[in-house]
């Protein structure tokens, strides 16, 4: 008999005789208790006692009360998911119908589209075409008129190539990753031809707890200033304020250039100084290609580079934090890795929170150095007797690292006086025991 049967796995074999089955069948009894708890929670959330529903609702009806354009009734909403849309159809169709007669369609790609008109075909075309009759030549496509649809629910399956200009009021029910799809859907309506004197944009975030979260708001703002500021300038229709504002543009170029901006509260994906960092990334992987490893090198190893008239005497250090408790509103893009440039005069030079003109220092300072600057490393040696007295490097350190901490402690404050929530008892910092020194550069002239 084939032993397979009675055993799974491929790398790793695992007789299911040796199981304990026991234990198993009490962990999936609690597991089952516990997705039976979740479903009877979500059967008690009715529409009637869904907020944000009702909220959608009540956004549509001041609309068709209160048109920003004169008799303009027509709204999209716009889902990313199919099962949402056709929640919202179904619970927002009726509501309109009996209230304000105004006929509502659903438009997905994963059914057949849906409509309040009886029947009224429900292909793509036919209700795209009663819902903006102006901009789809209705009355020259049909010989009778078959009837308005004012309100579209749909997904982003019609969120490119479509001219929907006789809206003028786009709903996000909720916001997509990409800021480029956002601009696609508010494409529909934003466009030449259009018979309104305004059009409107308005986005349903996350709750604010859900939000902290999958921190969706920052994720989609940073991408959108970052389309925003390689493309016209003009297309960030999250922030209105920034439209048009090439003085803003500007500032924010000038940023990326100079330093991190805080933009994202993030510990993944896109940011805009991911987009400066990856040529480093580069260079590293590339190392790693060409043989070398980094895992098992050890901390503490030190170069000694020459000073330009830019770049004066000093240490640039590379630390690792060891906790979460300094990197101030994440603006570090290196954490848990730090750097910094410190003078020999305990100026800083470069803050930490200036990653990429710290990585582009030490890459003019070692550029097509190969082997250690002799004289300057003897005299190096000579001034710390060969590392026996490091004195001045250990007093550079503790000001470096003073200087991260009192930049964590002033944004503490700020952000208290501003009426923000700060724990300052979880908050607390040790000093010299929160970090460990990777390596550093000592910047030394002749």
């Amino acid at each position: 008999m084939n032993d397979d049967i009675f055993s799974i796995g491929k790398i790793v074999k695992i007789d299911l005789e040796d199981m304990d089955y026991l234990s198993w069948e009490s962990a999936l009894e609690h597991d089952k208790e516990i997705f039976d708890l979740l479903d009877s929670l979500v059967l008690d959330i009715t529409p009637e006692h869904d907020l944000k529903l009702q909220k959608l609702i009540k956004k549509i009806q001041y609309k068709i009360e209160h048109p920003i354009n004169e008799g303009n009734k027509k709204v999209i909403v716009f889902s990313a998911f199919s099962d949402t849309a056709e929640y919202l159809y179904q619970n927002i169709s009726d509501v309109l119908k009996n209230e304000y007669n105004v006929n509502t369609a659903l438009i997905t790609g994963n059914v057949d589209g849906k409509t309040s008109i009886e029947k009224l075909p429900r292909d793509l075309n036919t209700v795209l075409t009663c819902f903006s009759p102006i901009s789809k030549d209705r009355d020259i496509l049909f010989e009778k008129n078959p009837g308005d649809i004012d309100v579209l629910i749909a997904t982003d399956c019609i969120s490119e190539g479509q001219n929907l200009q006789d809206c003028d009021y786009l709903i996000n029910y909720d916001i997509h990753w990409n800021p480029v799809r956002i601009i696609q859907r508010f494409g529909r309506i934003d466009r030449i031809g259009s018979k309104n004197a305004v059009i409107q944009l308005v986005n349903f975030w996350p709750d604010i707890s859900l939000d902290e979260y999958i921190n969706l708001k920052a994720r989609v703002e940073t991408r959108m200033k970052i389309v925003d500021m390689t493309a016209t300038g003009d297309d960030n229709i999250i922030d209105p304020e920034q439209q048009k504002d090439m003085e803003y543009r500007k500032a924010q170029l000038q940023r990326l250039k100079d330093e991190v901006v805080d933009m994202e509260d993030m510990a993944s994906g896109i940011s805009i100084m991911d987009l400066g960092l990856n040529e480093f990334r580069l260079d590293l992987l590339q190392y790693i290609k060409d043989g070398h490893s980094v895992e098992h090198t050890p901390f503490g190893l030190h170069a000694v580079v020459q000073k330009t008239d830019e770049l004066p005497e000093g240490i640039i250090f590379v630390l690792k934090n060891r906790s979460n408790s300094v990197n101030i509103k994440n603006q570090n893009r290196l954490h848990p890795f730090y750097m910094i440039y410190i003078r020999n005069d305990g100026g800083i030079e470069i803050n930490h929170l200036d990653a990429k003109k710290l990585l582009d220092t030490v890459r003019l300072l070692c550029r097509e150095k190969s082997e250690p600057i002799k004289n300057l490393c003897d005299a190096f040696n000579k001034e710390t007797k060969n590392g026996r007295n490091m004195k001045d490097c250990s007093r550079l350190l503790s000001e470096a690292i003073d200087s991260i901490i009192e930049d964590k402690e002033i944004s503490d404050i700020d952000s208290f006086l501003s009426g923000n929530t700060v724990d300052f008892k979880h908050t607390q910092i040790k000093g010299l025991d929160d970090f460990e020194l990777i390596c550093f550069f000592v910047v030394k002239g002749e």
